[in-house]
């Protein structure tokens, strides 16, 4: 059963003369006449940010320009995020001419926490197609965390502290000024799994020229695409210790000879497309190089004079999202701050069943270098970041489209709910009509974090 409240629309008129009165006729005492649909206006406004406790609120804005009252079939088929038939509203409404209307529509019942599909249609004329979210941060996910967790990731770490860093830096006088340098950075961190040379990985490091200590912030990038090179903005070079770090296979350590600043060799990626490069296994996983790569970037940090590692940020968005809350969780020095825009490598359990271009590897529609789904993923818990996050409690920004097809806003909310940290130290931001991107005033909502604890 559906529940339609029907609003006009801001009356704003002017009164009309006591002596000349216009009688207001209801709607439903109009004469009701066949709709000319192409004389009827339609649009589903965002309300509440599409964001709601329990019930739905979604609005059909309708304008009738007939020449007398319509009778309009109102139509929501609601779904979940992995496209599970919910419930389908249906009813009919009558709209007077030339009186915009708000028909709003809810359920009878409340909905289950979760990321939800909303298709309107008038008469059988598409509207809108949106999701919506109930109760956001009440997303749990089922808990799959291997038994032997913690100690896996304690064992990578203690391979890692057996690698000699042997890191060598070289000046990049294009990106210093007169109060920091910036350098081109390359070390060692695991090999691609229990045994084996260890790998070269490489990023640009910003150390202020005063000598006297200073916040670390550490950044992370995205996916590799290869449209750009390593970025290295550093612009307060010579205000924070800043590490921009490229992880094994991707962009320092996988362009030609001279496409990034420093880099004189051709690098060269051995990983494919990384996300796949042993996927199935566990100790040889990409993700547990890259992620121990992380804490190498910090294991670095910690040896330069500048770094005050009691002021450790971290900052990245969708797979440098995920490296934030890496960092943050299995770091030798407790975090300060971090900022995880549309984290990756999120919820795998769910994230199977939810069509999405980030994990079509995982779909249950393909197969993974000829091995079962089903089997090419049982390891994948180890490397969720929902398992990592409750191992997280300082102050945290985090945010999600629920447009994003590519980490899907589910993806990014479970890994948020279970954080440690406290909820007058956390923020998420849930932007409507958002995709895989960033929200608008991120940059600032960023840097307001950071600085309350610089």
């Amino acid at each position: 059963m559906v529940l339609v409240v029907l609003l006009g629309a801001c009356g704003c008129e002017k009164p009309k003369p006591q002596d000349d009165p216009q009688p207001q006729q209801d709607p439903q005492e109009e004469q009701i006449i066949p709709a000319d649909m192409s004389l009827i206006d339609l649009s589903v406004p965002v309300t509440d940010n599409w964001v709601w406790s329990g019930k739905p609120q979604i609005t059909i804005h309708i304008t009738n320009n007939n020449a007398g009252a319509v009778k309009l079939g109102t139509k929501v088929v609601i779904t979940t995020d992995k496209k599970a038939e919910v419930v389908t509203l249906t009813d009919s409404v009558v709209i007077g001419t030339k009186k915009p209307q708000d028909v709003v529509i809810t359920t009878t019942a409340d909905l289950e926490p979760g990321i939800y599909h909303a298709d309107c249609s008038v008469n059988k004329k598409s509207v809108r197609a949106f999701n919506f979210a109930i109760d956001p941060f009440e997303i749990t996910s089922v808990n799959d965390k291997p038994a032997d967790f913690d100690a896996f990731w304690q064992a990578a770490k203690d391979q890692l502290a057996a690698i000699n860093m042997n890191a060598q830096l070289t000046p990049i006088p294009e990106r210093s000024n007169a109060n920091g340098t910036v350098y081109l950075v390359e070390m060692y961190s695991v090999p691609d799994g229990l045994e084996g040379e260890p790998v070269k990985i490489r990023g640009y490091y910003c150390e202020p020229k005063d000598g006297q200590k200073h916040p670390v912030i550490l950044h992370f990038y995205g996916y590799d695409t290869q449209g750009y090179t390593g970025q290295v903005a550093c612009p307060y070079a010579g205000t924070d210790a800043e590490f921009y770090l490229s992880h094994r296979g991707q962009y320092l350590n996988n362009r030609p000879a001279g496409t990034n600043l420093g880099v004189a060799e051709e690098t060269v990626n051995i990983y494919g497309d990384w996300f796949r490069y042993n996927l199935g296994e566990r100790d040889s996983y990409y993700y547990r190089g890259a992620y121990m790569d992380v804490v190498q970037a910090i294991r670095f940090m910690a040896t330069r004079e500048t770094s005050d590692m009691t002021k450790l940020f971290a900052e990245g968005s969708s797979q440098g999202g995920a490296l934030t809350y890496v960092a943050a969780a299995l770091s030798d020095y407790p975090f300060t701050a971090i900022a995880a825009n549309v984290a990756f490598m999120g919820d795998f359990a769910d994230a199977k069943d939810i069509e999405s271009l980030a994990y079509w590897e995982i779909s249950d529609h393909y197969w993974v270098d000829g091995v079962p789904v089903e089997t090419s993923i049982r390891y994948l818990p180890y490397f969720d970041i929902k398992h990592l996050t409750p191992r997280i409690s300082c102050a945290v920004l985090a945010s999600s489209g629920l447009a994003d097809e590519t980490c899907p806003a589910r993806l990014n909310l479970v890994p948020f709910n279970n954080l440690a940290t406290p909820a007058d130290k956390k923020e998420y931001i849930i932007e409507p009509e958002m995709g895989h991107s960033y929200p608008a005033n991120w940059s600032k909502k960023m840097n307001d974090l950071f600085s309350k604890y610089l």
